[in-house]
């Protein structure tokens, strides 16, 4: 089971990645295609073109880790961005991993705090 803290943020490249790539290749592909810092301590996500292969990348502290899972059968499904990049939460992540596809999750309303139509509080 993979579990992340909440302060780690996750970007998913949208850009088809070779599974051929590792530490250097990939950081290289996070500092240039998703414009991140590698070394920022957050997830890395990428894809191969055919989509049933996924690595994720992120910087451990002491050193660069490397997570990869290739599917028997069927296609991780990733949202579309520009850019190069798409920022996801951890919740959508498992969900990727899991095999749900995101096109079809909806996000139900919420209250927020920062709701723009929330009245101003003076003290």
């Amino acid at each position: 089971m993979l579990s992340l803290s909440t302060g780690i943020r996750v970007f998913v490249c949208t850009q088809a990645a070779d599974m051929r790539k590792g530490f250097d290749g990939l950081s290289a592909m996070a500092a240039d295609v998703m414009k991140q810092d590698p070394l920022s301590g957050h997830l890395f996500v990428f894809r191969n073109h055919r989509g049933d292969r996924l690595k994720m990348l992120y910087w451990g502290g002491d050193g660069l880790c490397l997570w990869y899972k290739r599917l028997e059968a069927g296609t991780f499904e990733l949202r579309k961005g520009e850019g190069g990049v798409v920022e996801i939460s951890n919740a959508e992540l498992m969900m990727l991993i899991e095999g749900i596809s995101m096109a079809k999750v909806e996000r139900r309303k919420r209250f927020s705090l920062l709701h723009k139509s929330a009245p101003a509080i003076s003290l």
